[in-house]
């Protein structure tokens, strides 16, 4: 995510840092700064000299020094702007410009984590409340696909919104949203570049329910391919622009406010996501399909609407830098999840296809909602670290060597400690999210102890696994100078969707198979 110094070893670096010091003569640190903020790249000393001697001259060539001695930058440089993230040690920072964030301990770290994690929860139990309900509206009885949108396009929160949050909180804690005109552009830039994605990924997610749901019976009609189109990509077009705008709300406040953003943006972006989504894409999937008969055009119009809009946000997107890199690059890890996360909607279609297992559908977005909200929680603050510690391609010392759960969960190292926290957070804000649903009376299923047990059990086991992947993943695509940020969060919340969804189906059968075949709550 942000421009890199690719020094070619610690030595010559911390000569170099020597040089830049505010004991250097007349030479001022935050002049150093400001040239760096804006695109100087320093160049050799006057003189044909090394890099630096004892005593560094005043006069500065500044136009041919080369910072990474004369090679490309990955495409991590240009995710933040004209940023290079401080390596280890005071001269290094001194370099950088930039501050480390101050450590936190697991009890404020968890404070800090609660309230987001709580409103992101209570969102999630409004969209299953939502879908259990809609459930039983036309369009979703006669046009089972929707069903498999479901998944998709809430995980666009994952796909986009939390990658959103997770790429400006980077910015915040590396000091590149300090300059107000380098703030906009990467806040205008990415909001245009998620509106891009948001067409795109609504779009195939359509033809993917299209396609699944052809493939049991082997027959589709054109008008519900037409409306699940222009169903998909008015949501996501929709639903993405108002999110978007939030999470920029979020994120500045909490730069404001001296909270880390890392731990609160993330839940938010979730807070209410599922809930937007899921509302719009119920009206508008209803309204389309009540005008199938009468005003057979609509549909295709609004999608043409929608779709036609996308050329104006590539331009947008395409001219800054930062986003320019993910719009020629950030495909795979969007498309990639949309696909996973429709294979989980498919599930989800072929379970509440059965009277039996109606009961699920009020506990979908709840379980997938937590699992992405708390491993991309966990993906962000890991990412933040290596941008901090590391470069790309390079691991830090203590993060190199075999992934398995006790080097996930087990150490005192600040990702150990957040792993811990956010682990510990499963199963009492399930019980909180649980007895709101009991309380509101949705949902078909009685809260016996045995559902309690078999439901707690797959919940902890989804975000253990996500836990366990995401340590894997954010630094398996780090050491291959990948950016984090984009393209990890995507994958881990498509599978938090996948393996909910698959656990839920496969605690559901269970109860019934031993059962617990309470079916009527709720109607």
């Amino acid at each position: 995510m942000v421009p890199i110094v690719c020094h070619k070893n610690q030595e010559e670096r911390l000569k170099k840092v020597n040089c830049l010091s505010p004991t250097g003569n007349g030479f001022n640190l935050r002049a150093d700064q400001h040239l760096e903020y804006h695109h100087f790249s320093e160049p050799v000393y006057h003189g044909n000299g090394p890099h630096c001697t004892n005593i560094c001259s005043t006069n500065y060539d500044y136009n041919s020094y080369d910072y990474c001695d004369g090679r490309d930058s990955s495409e991590t440089d240009t995710m933040l702007q004209d940023g290079r993230p401080p390596g280890d040690g005071d001269n290094h920072a001194l370099l950088e410009g930039s501050k480390k964030p101050p450590k936190e301990s697991s009890i404020f770290m968890a404070l800090q984590i609660l309230v987001p994690f709580l409103l992101a929860g209570f969102g999630t139990v409004s969209a299953g409340m939502v879908l259990d309900i809609v459930q039983h509206w036309q369009v979703f009885k006669n046009l089972p696909e929707v069903f498999i949108l479901v998944p998709a396009l809430l995980g666009l929160k994952g796909n986009l919104e939390m990658t959103l949050a997770s790429r400006l909180s980077t910015a915040v804690n590396v000091g590149k949203m300090d300059s107000p005109i380098e703030k906009w552009n990467l806040i205008i830039g990415n909001l245009a570049l998620k509106q891009v994605q948001a067409t795109v990924v609504g779009f195939l997610a359509a033809v993917a329910a299209v396609i699944l749901g052809w493939i049991p019976e082997g027959k589709y009609r054109l008008d519900h391919a037409i409306l699940l189109c222009s169903s998909s990509v008015a949501t996501a077009f929709i639903a993405s622009l108002l999110q978007g705008i939030i999470m920029v709300g979020v994120i500045v406040g909490s730069k404001k406010t001296g909270i880390n953003p890392d731990n609160v943006a993330t839940p938010i972006a979730a807070s209410f996501g599922d809930l937007i989504t899921l509302a719009i894409l119920a009206w508008i999937s209803q309204g389309l399909y009540y005008c199938i008969g009468m005003f057979s055009f609509l549909s295709p119009l609004v999608g043409f609407f929608f779709l036609a809009l996308t050329p104006i946000w590539i331009v947008i997107a395409s001219k800054h830098p930062a986003t320019r890199t993910v719009l020629h690059s950030g495909w795979e890890p969007v498309i990639t999840a949309m696909l996973i996360s429709s294979i989980g909607g498919l599930i989800l279609d072929t379970t509440v296809s059965d009277p039996n297992l109606a009961g699920m559908v009020v506990y979908t977005p709840v379980i997938n909602g937590i699992g992405g909200n708390l491993v991309a929680i966990q993906a962000s603050r890991i990412s933040t670290y290596l941008h901090l510690h590391s470069t790309p391609g390079e691991l830090p010392e203590e993060a190199k060597g075999c992934y398995h759960p006790c080097s996930t969960f087990y150490g005192s190292g600040v990702n150990h400690k957040s792993a811990q926290v956010l682990l510990s957070l499963v199963i009492p804000g399930h019980l909180i999210f649980l007895y709101t649903i009991y309380l509101m009376k949705s949902g078909h299923t009685s809260l016996t102890p045995i559902f309690i047990a078999v439901y707690l059990l797959a919940a902890m086991l989804q975000v253990f696994a996500l836990l366990w992947i995401a340590d894997w993943m954010v630094h398996h695509i780090w050491r291959k100078g990948k950016d984090p940020d984009s393209f990890s969060i995507p994958y881990l919340t498509a599978l938090g969707d996948l393996l909910g969804t698959a656990l839920l189906a496969l605690g559901f059968h269970i109860l019934w198979l031993i059962g617990d075949r309470d079916g009527d709550v709720g109607d």
